[in-house]
């Protein structure tokens, strides 16, 4: 019906990032047309010359698109942190970065100078080997 049309000019800005959305509406535009919505029910109510209109979103259309606006903000996160950890690896001075040489294993503790220490039990047979050169403190 013609006399339920209504044009109304509104200005916006175009901004350059990922998002599952096509166009977000903010207050001002929602002001302009008197409009209402209502997230829950995904609904947007604004009125006309004849009838309060209804406009009624598909659920699984937003379910797609709430879960497409989730993953790109993940990536976002994740490729942010990494661009972090890059930064900071770049500034690691070269000496910290040399990867020391490991000792090899002893190949038994016999090798090493160890005393037998009681754990002072009720059972005497209870003990413990230890170093023999440690600090007592």
């Amino acid at each position: 019906m013609a006399s339920n049309y209504r044009i109304e000019h509104v200005n916006f800005y175009v901004a350059d990032f990922d998002t599952a959305y096509h166009a977000i509406l903010g207050r001002p535009a929602l002001a302009k047309f008197m409009a209402m919505p209502h997230y829950a029910y995904l609904v947007m109510k604004m009125p006309s010359p004849v009838v309060v209109l209804s406009l009624r979103a598909n659920l699984s259309v937003a379910y797609a698109c709430e879960m497409e606006s989730l993953t790109l903000a993940e990536a976002t996160d994740l490729s942010i942190q990494m661009a972090s950890m890059v930064a900071e690896a770049k500034m690691v001075p070269a000496d910290d970065m040399e990867i020391p040489e490991l000792e090899l294993p002893c190949a038994s503790s016999k090798s090493k100078e160890v005393k037998e220490v009681g754990l002072g039990l009720y059972d005497p047979s209870k003990t413990v080997k230890i170093g023999a050169h440690l600090d007592p403190k």
